[in-house]
């Protein structure tokens, strides 16, 4: 049965609502059996999840049948497979703006929707406009994906406040229906980007929710490093100076875990949730198992005490 913690939530100003968690398939499902991707997403629903988020990627294993885009085709087939009502969900995808200008914004989404065997996405994320693409324009190519019913929303991913908040104000020159959320970096060790006044500015002029992303710093705060015996993605960058404030910070979240009967994953993906303006967390999962306890993570806050909660907030700060 859902979660109720995971109850949807208004996805900004675009009418739609979404879960409290969200499925993400960044470097997931063309490393899995299909079996298996298959059943990750039935217990997604399962669970009460009803945001799905793909992207065109580049193929990672050497395996896949397309240089770039399998990962499209793959999620398609995995969807259907599991049984997923598509008038039941919300789904999303990217625009990378790779090939401009040679390749338009609705060129671009078109190849994206024929890949996944969908007619349309309900949010398309933008990417920053490379070099020559004024804000202005990238808004309105996207206001013709709107118009044309590719899409229903449109989001930013990984801009800075003071681009997004020039998007912002061109959508309303424009007669654009404004940035329905922001799909930014945040975590105990990364929350200036989310929390920055520029920032929080510009999301509530837009009337934008937050999705949540990267909340587990590539996997080293869930303390799977803990021990320096794990192998992982992260495995390799652990001696980054990058990745130091995580490393710091693994330790502390593990004990606070421990003190409150549940993991430093869940802690870490519950963490956004203390701030109102996040709408979802994106998270990604490798089996069934993995994605039902990162669910878990969507209540965790309500059985924590206010203590608890300002000791879980201070760790990553110093």
């Amino acid at each position: 049965m859902p979660a109720d913690s995971l109850r949807p939530r208004p996805l900004g100003s675009s009418g739609m609502a979404v879960s409290a968690m969200s499925l993400g398939s960044w470097r997931t499902f063309e490393h899995l059996p299909p079996e298996t991707g298959a059943a990750i997403l039935g217990a997604a629903r399962d669970e009460g999840i009803n945001f799905f988020d793909d992207a065109r990627y580049d193929d990672e294993t050497g395996r896949a049948p397309l240089p770039t885009g399998y990962s499209e085709v793959l999620f398609g087939e995995l969807f259907r497979s599991a049984g997923v009502r598509r008038d039941e969900v919300i789904v999303a995808n990217k625009l990378w703006w790779e090939f401009w200008p040679e390749q338009s914004a609705a060129a671009e989404l078109d190849g994206s929707l024929a890949r996944m065997g969908f007619d349309h996405v309900d949010v398309i994320y933008a990417n920053p406009p490379p070099d020559g693409l004024a804000v202005a324009d990238l808004v309105a190519a996207v206001g013709g994906l709107l118009d044309s019913g590719r899409a229903r929303a449109w989001a930013v991913v990984n801009w800075q406040a003071g681009p997004f908040a020039e998007a912002v104000a061109a959508a309303a020159g424009l007669g654009v229906a404004p940035p329905c959320a922001a799909q930014l970096p945040y975590s105990l060790v990364r929350r200036s980007w989310v929390e920055g006044t520029e920032m929080t500015e510009a999301l509530h002029a837009a009337g934008a929710g937050v999705v949540a992303s990267f909340c587990l710093e590539g996997g080293v705060l869930s303390g799977k490093y803990l021990s320096g015996a794990a192998a992982g993605r992260a495995a390799a960058t652990l001696a980054d100076p990058r990745a130091a404030p995580a490393v710091a910070a693994a330790g502390e979240l593990a004990a606070l875990a421990a003190s409150v009967g549940t993991t430093a994953a869940a802690l870490a993906l519950a963490f956004p949730f203390t701030n109102p303006g996040v709408a979802s967390v994106l998270f990604g999962a490798t089996s069934p198992g993995q994605l039902r306890a990162n669910c878990a993570a969507a209540g965790l806050l309500d059985r924590l005490s206010p203590g608890d909660i300002a000791r879980l907030r201070q760790i990553g700060t110093a």
